[in-house]
């Protein structure tokens, strides 16, 4: 079974990492089933968020007699020092213990930083030193904070987006990790469901080169995470074959594309952005049926409503004309009708 330290925490993890946003979405016995047939099956690091509503409170149920054989780490979307404060406190409740492996600040705009005025920084570490939390990391979608990140000497993980279709910039970041002793978590190495072979993606995160990268996988299936269970007994091959879908893969999608990271959200005129905007792909990559139900068309109408108030563009990580992508999906959407 392949393992991973992350970096200077000397933390071990397994190659397979369970992300835990997903289960917010299914009732708590099966929750409480998936993570516990998961850790019984080798699976020992958990990744979850105070803002995926009862995923930490699932967790909980789920490990509060095995707390000290597995790794959990939890984030903070805090804005200052009391909000940091009141995330933790809760954090620790609904976990069911009294400290957090790695406590990371949940993908905010700015690297945080002692002294910054904000508080943040200051409070985890008075936190570290309380014990509650052991080590304190980062995570980002964007490159220039990332960057940062790893260049304070401040921060003992990443969490950042991996996948065979990030861009040279992120793979900088990925080497950049490793050459300053910093774990790195790779999340979204799915692409957030764009990528379709999850055999291919966890034979390119196995090449020696990213050794050093820890990918979480987002599961909310028992066949999902049967499938990712599968793959430490019998770890996939990058032969020709997978390298073509990848090279595949790369030429559709890699670019000025939607990675529904759904950080643009809400949206105020109700439209759910982060499917909406890269529907043609997902009708391209996924079964139809699914994305032409009455549902799915009543949502994609919701563009019509567009105010054009340009917030989703202002939040979006990646820089996307996300208006612009709206109407073009709306636009090829309404051509399968």
């Amino acid at each position: 079974m392949d393992q991973v330290i992350l970096g200077k925490t000397e933390i071990k993890v397994n190659k397979n990492g369970f992300g835990a946003l997903p289960i917010q979405r299914v009732e708590k016995k099966e929750a409480v089933y998936l993570l516990q047939k998961a850790f019984y099956n080798g699976i020992n690091y958990f990744d979850t968020a105070r803002a995926y509503s009862d995923s930490e409170e699932k967790m909980g149920a789920a490990f509060s007699y095995t707390r000290e054989k597995i790794i959990i780490s939890t984030k903070t979307a805090a804005q200052d020092a009391d909000g940091f404060w009141k995330d933790l406190e809760e954090s620790l409740r609904t976990l069911k213990t009294d400290y957090i492996d790695i406590y990371q600040f949940h993908n905010p705009a700015f690297c945080p930083r002692p002294g910054d005025g904000s508080g943040l920084y200051d409070a985890a570490q008075k936190a570290k030193e309380q014990g509650k939390i052991r080590h304190i990391g980062i995570t980002n979608h964007r490159i220039k904070v990332a960057r940062e990140a790893i260049q304070s000497g401040l921060y003992e993980t990443l969490q950042f987006p991996f996948s065979y279709l990030s861009s040279e910039e992120d793979l900088k970041i990925v080497e950049e990790c490793k050459e300053a002793g910093m774990g790195f978590i790779a999340m979204k190495g799915l692409a957030g469901g764009l990528i379709r072979n999850s055999a291919a993606i966890y034979a390119y995160m196995a090449q020696p080169q990213f050794a050093h990268v820890a990918p979480i996988w987002g599961i909310q299936r028992e066949c999902e995470l049967d499938e990712f269970l599968s793959y430490q007994a019998c770890p996939p091959v990058l032969d020709e074959k997978k390298r073509a879908e990848i090279e595949k893969d790369r030429e559709q999608l890699t670019g000025e594309f939607c990675r529904g990271c759904g950080y643009c959200m809400p949206c105020p005129a109700g439209i759910e952005i982060n499917s909406c905007a890269r529907m043609s792909l997902m009708l391209r990559r996924a079964p139809q049926k699914e994305w032409l139900s009455p549902e799915w068309q009543e949502k994609m109408k919701k563009i019509e409503e567009c105010l054009h108030c340009g917030q989703c563009m202002e939040k979006c990580p990646y820089g996307l004309n996300t208006p612009e992508l709206l109407k073009k999906n709306y636009e090829d959407y309404k051509t399968f009708f």
